[in-house]
């Protein structure tokens, strides 16, 4: 038998694929992370209960504490009911009825609200939706 021993070498753990992997781990998840679409609006939006719907392509109508007007994050010049036409025809471009989003804050003036309502039923528009907060669960 031969009980010569072996010249042990150091060994090396080579981290070069390792390196690898974890830059490739990353570009993969921020390729797949999906960004919440932050506004600069401040809304407190008021709070209601009932069905959440998602819409797709909708044409999101705003006002703040305020009553400034935005269609699409944009700011209406002026608050009145042609200027807010103006602005919801050009954003619905070809559409002929698209479906509006309303988000007023808690604080706008039922007025705003209802200017809005108007230039859309005067447009032909009628596919209308309200933004709100689910209210808080009470504990039992």
């Amino acid at each position: 038998m031969d009980f010569k021993r072996k010249n042990n070498e150091e060994l090396e753990l080579d981290l070069t694929p390792l390196i690898d992997v974890v830059f490739l781990l990353l570009i993969f998840f921020m390729v797949t992370t999906t960004f919440d679409r932050e506004t600069q609006l401040k809304i407190e939006l008021p709070q209601a209960s009932g069905e959440v719907k998602k819409i797709a392509d909708v044409l999101e109508v705003s006002v703040d504490a305020k009553s400034r007007f935005f269609v699409n994050e944009h700011e209406v010049v002026n608050a009145g009911l042609d200027s807010i036409k103006k602005a919801l025809k050009e954003a619905a471009g070809d559409k002929k009825s698209p479906p509006i989003l309303i988000s007023a804050d808690g604080q706008a003036t039922h007025q705003s609200v209802i200017t809005i309502l108007d230039a859309a039923s005067q447009l032909g528009f009628v596919n209308i939706t309200f933004a709100a907060n689910e209210p808080p669960k009470a504990s039992q």
